[in-house]
């Protein structure tokens, strides 16, 4: 099954609010169910360094993740991330597939020295593949979102690419 991986275009918006709207997706982000199409039109419109990528399995979008680069120039330095992969498609390398390529574009292109994301602190699955891509949990949020009528907390991971002086 080889996973091919580019820059999401605009007639990639339906396969990627398709990600977002299967339950253990939207549940472990902070997106709402029930999105129309027309909120995801955004990331065609995000502005300034902000990288849209897709994961793509015998012509079908299968995941999708985000990379935003800081626009204060104290924080150019930093970047962003967030992702989906469809629920079918996780356990398959798809996940680690958008996250390489990503950090291979920060570190190589972009001149990204730090990298951050947001995790819930149950997503296990999730903290497991960034720890193995040498993020590391730098604190903890209590009460951070409201998922299945209740608060949960969520881990501030970040990877710092030494590489960069």
């Amino acid at each position: 099954m080889p996973v091919v991986i580019r820059h999401a275009e605009p007639v990639d918006i339906e396969a990627i609010k398709a990600i977002y709207d299967q339950p253990t997706i939207f549940a472990n982000t902070l997106q709402l169910p029930y999105q129309p199409v027309a909120s995801w039109q955004k990331l065609y419109n995000a502005g300034a360094g902000f990288y849209n990528l897709v994961a793509e399995v015998e012509d079908q979008v299968v995941g999708q993740l985000g990379l935003q680069v800081c626009q204060n120039p104290r924080r150019r330095h930093v970047a962003e991330l967030g992702m989906g992969v469809m629920e079918e498609y996780q356990g398959q390398g798809i996940g680690s597939a958008l996250l390489r390529a990503a950090l291979e574009m920060a570190d190589n292109w972009l001149n990204i020295r730090r990298m951050e994301l947001t995790v819930y602190s149950s997503n296990e699955v999730a903290i497991a593949l960034y720890e193995r891509f040498g993020f590391e949990v730098e604190a903890e949020l209590a009460d951070f979102a409201f998922q299945y009528g209740k608060y949960v907390s969520a881990l501030v991971m970040a990877r710092i690419n030494t590489a960069i002086a």
